[in-house]
């Protein structure tokens, strides 16, 4: 993810991925923020909590992504508010297409994921202009050529969180190693029904090893 530098706000570095399991989804990024050529933060959040049970991480221009990030809470609360009723992960992803979709020529230089468990895992790509894709494997940013490579070959379809903690620490590493927008560790959060868990440096390391 960038800074948004003028003469560089339209690329996006980054690697996020989005998993769904059967009991659960996964979402992982890595923690590089840059500007050019320049390494501007090595620890920036990526991925954000915008309702219990739903995340979203960021791909894209900084300034872009956490201000959607805020616009998202605010929505699903008052959306909340006034129904008396949990906001679904495909209504989080239609909210945050809709809002992209208004700014078609003005945009948000973003690429999004939105992942949760409403009942059941789902996992949703929204793109700058509102598009909305929704696969069990998902992947954001200019690392995730590399990091597809990995789920597409290490990803267990069906299988519970458990067995794919490793595949989401191994898919981001091996874009960090490639990818000159990713790095400086890995960030990982865990949501099934009954909780959410972001996993510390030492958890992803057990992972790795």
């Amino acid at each position: 993810m960038e800074e948004p530098a003028k003469d560089q706000y339209k690329k996006t570095g980054t690697t996020t991925i989005g998993l769904v399991c059967s009991d659960g989804v996964i979402m992982a990024a890595d923690k590089r923020a840059t500007m050019g050529y320049y390494i501007a933060n090595k620890h920036t959040q990526k991925i954000y909590m915008i309702a219990d049970r739903i995340a979203m991480t960021l791909a894209g221009g900084v300034g872009d992504a956490q201000n959607l990030v805020r616009w998202m809470k605010a929505e699903i609360r008052l959306y909340e508010l006034k129904t008396g009723k949990r906001m679904t992960v495909e209504g989080a992803a239609t909210l945050l297409a809709n809002i992209l979709s208004q700014y078609k020529f003005f945009p948000f230089f973003v690429q999004l994921l939105v992942g949760g468990v409403d009942g059941k895992p789902r996992v949703f790509s929204v793109d700058m202009l509102g598009g909305v894709t929704e696969e069990d494997i998902n992947a954001t940013g200019s690392g995730s050529p590399i990091a597809m490579g990995v789920l597409e070959q290490l990803f267990k379809y069906g299988a519970p969180v458990e067995e794919n903690m490793n595949v989401a620490a191994r898919a981001v590493q091996s874009a960090m190693r490639r990818d000159a927008g990713s790095g400086e560790g890995i960030d990982m959060v865990i949501i099934t029904p009954g909780s959410v868990k972001r996993l510390g440096p030492k958890d992803v390391n057990k992972l790795l090893s």
